[in-house]
């Protein structure tokens, strides 16, 4: 169950980044904005290459048989899967 639900979530994600990485067509009348000269820089971390991520716990969207929603928890997979997590800022959001 974990294994089908962290793939779709990496499945959406992927989705998400390929959708919004499409060019659109800009309308008519409209002068094109130009690309940033520069990437923006990364965001400032203390965690460094290699070092283990700190355990935390996130919500799901499946409901358990309790009715409750589940909860999993980063530590629950130490030393048995490879966990991958990946963000898409304002995914499904509409803004």
């Amino acid at each position: 169950m974990i294994k089908i639900a962290s793939s779709l979530i990496l499945l959406l994600a992927a989705a998400a980044v390929l959708t919004a990485q499409t060019p659109s067509a800009t309308p008519t009348g409209t002068p094109a904005v130009k690309a940033p000269a520069a990437p923006p820089a990364a965001p400032h971390t203390s965690l460094k290459v290699g070092q283990a991520a700190p355990d935390f716990t996130l919500p799901s969207t499946a409901v358990g048989a309790d009715g409750k929603t589940l909860r999993f928890k980063l530590s629950d997979f130490k030393g048995k899967k490879n966990v991958v997590l990946a963000f898409y800022v304002l995914a499904f959001t509409g803004g």
